[in-house]
């Protein structure tokens, strides 16, 4: 959602007239404003289409192995991608997706830099890392397994993620959207990182798409 659109959402979310007007339409849930409309839990709301990721509403993060003592927190802030989907037959969606690997943030001083740096992600060499699905598996109304490509430092392997739906809907600005979370693991020797890493890092994904206007 830009800016402006917030600030235009908030407007009407402050405003009691139009809260009560659009209340005594039954057209919208307690509280959001004409156009806002909430998600549910029914992947049929959001209709077929093409969706784009939105990046104010998605992030990627690795879950790391810090010497096998805790797990450390990474987030890649860049993300875009595209979702062709199908809820008649789900077995037709198929995602395309990219991290710009620069884009990694860290909460110990500097080790960003670091990371996106020769020594890890070769950044300036390997500016993305993609996923290209090749099978959406549908295994239950809200939980189902999309298996792809993941390309990192120049390698591909495959990866499965467990994915499962948040919250489907009308979206606003009449674009419809559809918001779900996936959680795969990779063994990060497989793309060339160093072995401190650990045996797998786990990457969680949170994201929405809109569909194309």
């Amino acid at each position: 959602m830009s800016r402006a659109l917030r600030a235009l959402v908030l407007s009407f979310a402050l405003s009691p007239s139009l809260i009560a007007a659009a209340q005594a339409q039954g057209t919208q849930p307690t509280g959001l404003p004409p156009g806002v409309y909430m998600g549910e839990a029914d992947y049929k709301q959001a209709p077929a289409g093409t969706y784009a990721i939105d990046p104010d509403h998605a992030s990627v993060i690795a879950r790391v192995s810090h010497l096998r003592y805790s797990w450390s927190i990474f987030r890649f802030d860049r993300v875009s991608g595209t979702l062709k989907w199908d809820p008649v037959n789900t077995a037709n969606t198929s995602i395309a997706a990219k991290v710009e690997t620069a884009s990694i943030t860290s909460n110990v001083k500097d080790f960003a830099q670091a990371l996106s740096g020769n020594d890890f992600l070769k950044s300036a060499t390997f500016p993305e890392a993609t996923f290209v699905s090749t099978a959406f598996r549908q295994m239950s109304a809200l939980r189902g397994k999309v298996d792809g490509q993941l390309t990192l430092m120049g390698k591909t392997k495959p990866v499965t993620f467990d994915v499962e739906l948040i919250g489907a809907g009308k979206g606003f600005a009449d674009r419809p959207r559809l918001g779900a979370t996936g959680r795969g693991t990779i063994n990060p020797v497989d793309f060339g990182l160093p072995p401190l890493f650990g045996d797998s890092i786990e990457i969680v994904i949170d994201v929405e798409f809109q569909k194309d206007s």
